[in-house]
């Protein structure tokens, strides 16, 4: 088990509670975004299930995460759905099939995937021809003077919970091979929280 991995076993019970001053603001883009999704639906890090109850009720929901403690809790969400299947897995080196997803969603996520390029290749290997891949996700920012503070502090919540607050996820995307014509992005606060939406060409 890696050191990550380790660190989000320890804070799930507590995680929800860590998260609630940021939620306010992420709940709404959260919503917006999830309303999008449709048919077999890949949720990469899903966490403590947070996102669950805002997927439209027709979608086919697979969630991910790779700490079984953080699947544990997510379960406790998806008791009252029957179209929700969960799995400890790591984004990374997935078990599924090329092309098995309509929609693939993650939510700030490529902050602690370790290899994120890596992720990135499996969540377009996994997204049908065609299919959307969906992304609500804090990357760094382009101002100088921001973007050099970010990099500054950035030991401490790599430390602490193992997320980076200074990934490129943007340009990571083209490293993993997806073509900047397939990619919309929405900054939602500042150019820090972006909307990433790829058609999956």
């Amino acid at each position: 088990m890696n050191p990550i991995q380790k660190r989000y076993n320890r804070m799930a019970r507590v995680y929800d509670v860590l998260e609630y001053p940021m939620e306010k603001g992420f709940s709404k883009w959260r919503k917006d975004l999830l309303k999008d999704a449709e048919g077999k639906t890949l949720e990469v890090g899903i966490g403590t299930g947070k996102n669950i109850p805002y997927y439209p009720q027709d979608v086919k929901l697979t969630g991910i995460d790779f700490s079984p403690k953080m699947i544990e809790m997510a379960g406790k969400k998806a008791q009252n759905y029957d179209n929700v299947n969960l799995h400890v897995m790591d984004a990374e080196a997935m078990d599924f099939e090329n092309e098995s997803f309509d929609t693939v969603v993650t939510s700030c996520v490529f902050c602690s995937v370790p290899d994120p390029v890596k992720g990135l290749k499996e969540i377009k290997r996994v997204c049908k021809k065609g299919g959307k891949i969906m992304m609500l996700e804090h990357v760094r920012s382009e101002n100088k003077m921001i973007g050099k503070m970010m990099d500054i502090a950035n030991p401490l919540p790599l430390h602490i919970y193992g997320a980076n607050i200074n990934r490129r996820t943007y340009e990571n995307l083209f490293k993993a091979g997806i073509e900047p014509e397939n990619i919309n992005v929405t900054d939602l606060w500042f150019d820090i929280v972006k909307r990433i939406t790829v058609t999956n060409a």
